[in-house]
């Protein structure tokens, strides 16, 4: 989607997950998408579907799992998925784009995470790029929610040019800003006031200003200020209020058009299945409107071209 707000267009989707390519292909059927394990596509294969050759791509885009390093999570390092990247770095050597982007959580690079960190960094230089990372906040691109990532761009080592940043802007949205006109939709029961204590959970706090290291994922918004960041997890596998946003005013989660709104999608833009799939489809998506303000830097600062 960001891409696309950018004037791009997306040669090849690639997903394994069943609800992920069920949502990808409702809102973009035009574009082919490989639905399978990365590990099973060929550098043939890919530019097979992308009907291009290698070193003619503008830009390759992904996102490995963040599971094993997101601060939300238990932070191994010996989890398989933070491993994933090596599969993109094998296809970004043989498809040789122009230019690459990485997106992962700010965890990458907090603690001993710093460890896979530079090793990704390393590896990605191998494959022919000059490449740099920042830590950027979706905030300050014109998305009302602060959420951290980081970003690493590289450019082939080919061609010319400096790597660099799309410049934030202060131009900060709060929640009452999106959520004001916000269309009814699916959303999960107010929460039992004898179940469960989020009334006591103040404007931008979370559960465990209640109880001390309990329900620190759940937060409560506030109207004056962008939303906390959205995180896949909504509820737990024993409760069904462990973990999400509650609304600034009402003990409940957001609605999918609340969320939709928070993450920049269009209200028209559709998700499928269950509440909480639509929830993990959501938290685990880059909001376009940020990765539209990175691919524009990218299009018009290091491909340098023009809009048409």
């Amino acid at each position: 989607m960001g891409y696309q707000l950018a004037g791009g267009k997306v040669r090849l989707a690639v997903e394994w997950d069943d609800n992920a390519v069920e949502t990808y292909k409702l809102n973009f059927p035009d574009t082919p998408i490989f639905h399978g394990d990365i590990k099973e596509l060929s550098v043939e294969e890919c530019c097979n579907l992308a009907n291009i050759k290698p070193g003619e791509l503008d830009i390759l885009d992904g996102s490995p799992p963040c599971q094993g390093f997101s601060t939300a999570g238990r932070r191994q390092l010996t989890d398989a998925r933070n491993y994933l990247f090596q599969e993109y770095a094998r296809l970004l050597t043989g498809l040789q784009p122009k230019v690459f982007v990485m997106e992962n959580v700010s965890g990458m690079v907090k603690g001993k995470m710093k460890l896979i960190f530079a090793e990704i960094l390393q590896e990605l230089k191998g494959c022919g790029y000059k490449v740099k990372a920042k830590l950027l906040n979706a905030k300050y691109y014109n998305v009302p929610q602060s959420r951290q990532r980081i970003i690493f761009i590289g450019i082939r080592n080919d061609l010319q040019g400096e790597i660099s940043f799309p410049c934030p802007n202060n131009n900060i949205i709060p929640v009452r800003d999106v959520l004001y006109d916000c269309p009814e939709g699916e959303r999960q029961p107010d929460f039992s006031e004898k179940r469960l204590f989020a009334n006591k959970i103040k404007p931008y706090k979370d559960g465990s200003d209640i109880i001390k290291g309990t329900f620190f994922n759940l937060k409560r918004l506030s109207w004056g200020k962008p939303s906390r960041s959205v995180i896949k997890m909504v509820g737990k596998h024993n409760s069904k209020f462990g973990g999400g946003l509650i609304h600034p005013k009402y003990n409940r989660h957001l609605t999918i058009p609340e969320l939709k709104r928070i993450m920049t999608f269009p209200d028209d833009y559709k998700f499928v299945g269950k509440f909480e799939q639509q929830w993990g489809r959501i938290g685990n998506s880059v909001p376009p409107l940020f990765m539209k303000a990175i691919a524009e830097h990218i299009r018009d600062k290091l491909l340098k071209r023009e809009v048409a």
